[in-house]
């Protein structure tokens, strides 16, 4: 049974962004049974200044994905984290205030045909930023030959940060919108995303930590498998069910001008976010390891949690969905990239051994 399990686990993780695309299209194209899931709820929690949190589907299913993210952590590397604290804060510091300058430049600059296109973007651009650091950035990060610890400190602190940051981020967003825009921001970073953090992103990956802790390592050995393919099966479930309010909206009648908009901008988003990762590195001369883990860090955003928060919180607002959909599929494209370049560059490296003294003399004086 572990076999086929591993074996579907391995297959599935090949082509996640094919999956991905495949769970997008059939959004667009069968959207009923995902708009239904989103409708399914367990009842509701009671929040500060008289707010409430959902228990809805999408928000369970996310609470999950943390769960199994929190339960892969490898705790025992945290007792390194106190090296790498000074890195960890500026890669956070640099990844909650590079979205909001580059949302006010597109609020300055961006000149669509209509409004509501602008203030769609926006406030997608906010969810984008304010945004945790996705927990698949560590895989990729020690996929490449990043540093882990680090990865684990920026995914770690930014989750448990998230409470406080997200706010912080919605409200600077929402002075640059306008009208019931800027009035949805301003309410959900005041009455719902702390309390929709914590429930759905905070308290599941520190019980996914303990989890990981209480059980011995053979038994983590048996049930990690089924745990990472049922989180990829709940990932693309996730991802239907979200996009299946925006999609057919989007692709029925399609506004070709506002979805390359969208894909322009939210491919410069990513692009600047994993160059200023790698800039910093260079900047803090720290190592090719350091530099792989920042980039993917300050690449790498939590799109589920940003996309169940959209339909929850501003169901009224499907389009904000879409700049977070091309978001997810653009960083999945571009950690690909870093992960391939890495590859090839240590592959280099490896075929090209160090010169030896004599031959290295020797080329010093041809040079000269």
């Amino acid at each position: 049974m572990n076999q086929i399990v591993q074996r579907a686990l391995d297959w599935m993780q090949r082509r996640l962004l094919w999956l991905l695309l495949c769970a997008y299209a059939l959004a667009w194209l069968v959207s009923g049974p995902g708009l239904r899931l989103r409708d399914l709820s367990a009842g509701s929690l009671p929040w500060v200044r008289g707010g409430r949190v959902e228990l809805s589907l999408p928000l369970l299913l996310l609470a999950f994905l943390l769960a199994n993210a929190g339960f892969g952590v490898r705790v025992q590397q945290l007792r390194h984290l106190t090296r790498y604290l000074g890195l960890v804060g500026i890669g956070l510091a640099a990844s909650t205030v590079l979205p909001i300058v580059f949302a006010l430049a597109v609020s300055l600059l961006a000149v669509p045909r209509h409004d509501n296109e602008l203030q769609n973007l926006l406030v997608g651009l906010a969810l984008i930023g304010s945004m945790p650091v996705s927990g698949s950035s560590t895989a990729w990060s020690q996929n490449a030959g990043g540093n882990p610890v680090l990865s684990l400190g920026l995914v770690l602190l930014s989750t448990l940060c998230s409470p406080l940051i997200t706010p912080v981020g919605l409200h600077l967003v929402g002075y640059m919108a306008r009208g019931d825009y800027a009035e949805d921001l301003h309410e959900l970073a005041f009455q719902g995303s702390s309390g929709f953090l914590i429930v759905a992103v905070v308290v599941p990956s520190l019980v996914g930590m303990l989890l990981q802790r209480m059980l011995g390592s053979r038994a983590r050995e048996v049930v990690s498998p089924a745990l990472r393919l049922l989180n990829l099966v709940d990932l693309l479930v996730l991802n239907y069910s979200n996009a299946s309010s925006a999609l057919p909206q989007a692709f029925n009648h399609p506004d070709w001008d506002l979805l390359l908009i969208i894909a322009l901008i939210t491919t410069t988003l990513c692009v600047l976010s994993f160059g200023l990762g790698g800039f910093l590195a260079r900047c803090t001369r720290a190592d090719a390891a350091d530099r792989l883990a920042l980039m993917f860090g300050l690449g790498m955003t939590n799109n589920g949690t940003g996309l169940v928060l959209a339909s929850v919180a501003l169901p009224d607002h499907p389009e904000v969905m879409l700049p977070i959909i091309f978001y997810n599929l653009v960083q999945q494209i571009a950690a690909g990239v870093v992960d391939a370049r890495s590859r090839s560059a240590a592959a280099r490296k490896i075929a090209r051994p160090p010169l030896s003294g004599p031959k290295l003399f020797s080329r010093w004086r041809r040079g000269a």
